[in-house]
């Protein structure tokens, strides 16, 4: 009888054993499951997180770029008029030496300021020699009071208006790229904006603006 005992003892601990080892096994499991589904929750997650982020960075990259590039576009605009005003100033200082005497202090104004502008690289250099070659040209022109004949001049009448013609388009131009700079300016420091632009390194751009010393020298006028 003992013996018998003994077996269906050792046979019910092996059962037990058996079951708490099933036990185990299957909270290993459940464990390991519970740990694979977070770690697959925390990665797709991540990855929507990171597509997200991804996705508000190409458009605020794409929309600087555009912003910027207007920027561009209007600042060559502006120089495509800086340049036409440029090469009419040669004819109308020959125009004007047919006439004058004595003038050669105005004339080398006029010859330093356009080497100035057509050598003028950054925005505020072109604006700075803008103002220094527009104070010149009055000076220039301020000479016709005292020539009646150049006053009278066909040629030297084509070149004003010219001259007039271009310096109304440098002023839409410089409008034009101004309120570019604007727009781009107020996108690039707007919230959360500002920490995409410095991360891709997009800078302020300048405005086209007159030197404040071109306040107070003589103004072009065409209308004489």
């Amino acid at each position: 009888m003992s013996g018998l005992y003994d077996k269906g003892a050792a046979t019910d601990e092996r059962e037990q054993f058996r079951q708490e080892f099933t036990t185990q096994q299957n909270q290993l499991e459940q464990q390991r499951r519970s740990r694979s589904r977070w770690v697959i929750g925390s990665l797709v997650g991540v990855l929507l997180l990171l597509l997200i982020v991804g996705g508000s960075a190409c458009g605020t990259y794409n929309t600087l770029i555009a912003k910027q590039q207007q920027v561009k576009n209007g600042l060559s605009n502006v120089d495509v008029q800086l340049q036409r005003r440029a090469d009419l100033i040669p004819n109308l200082v020959n125009t004007v030496k047919g006439y004058t005497k004595h003038e050669e202090t105005v004339f080398g104004e006029i010859a330093q300021a356009r080497s100035r502008l057509l050598g003028a690289q950054t925005v505020d250099e072109k604006s700075e020699a803008n103002a220094q070659l527009t104070g010149t040209l009055g000076r220039l022109l301020a000479l016709q009071e005292n020539y009646p004949n150049l006053k009278a001049d066909q040629q030297f009448l084509r070149l004003e208006d010219d001259l007039s013609g271009t310096e109304n388009r440098i002023s839409v131009a410089r409008r034009d790229y101004n309120q570019s700079v604007l727009d781009y300016n107020t996108s690039r420091q707007r919230f959360p904006t500002v920490i995409m632009a410095n991360l891709f390194g997009f800078q302020n751009e300048p405005e086209f603006k007159a030197d404040v010393g071109a306040r107070e020298v003589p103004k072009v006028d065409f209308t004489k």
